[in-house]
């Protein structure tokens, strides 16, 4: 999959658990493990937009375009 979710990497920079994120931004440990796995096909972006908020990122900084080889 081109699309590279980065979620663990700002989770530990942020020194912040899955649980956590979570609580903060209201979506499921469920779906944001889906997420943080690379299994979802989709996410919306006030998902996005309150994930970037609570970890104090960028877009850019969770999603990353990886070009096919």
């Amino acid at each position: 999959m081109p699309i590279i979710i980065n979620l663990d990497v700002m989770l530990a920079k942020r020194k912040m658990s899955l649980t956590e994120l979570s609580e903060k931004v209201g979506v499921t440990m469920a779906n944001l493990s889906v997420l943080k796995t690379g299994k979802a096909k989709a996410v919306r972006f006030s998902t996005l937009e309150a994930i970037c908020k609570a970890l104090d990122c960028q877009p850019g900084d969770i999603l990353e375009y990886q070009q096919d080889e």
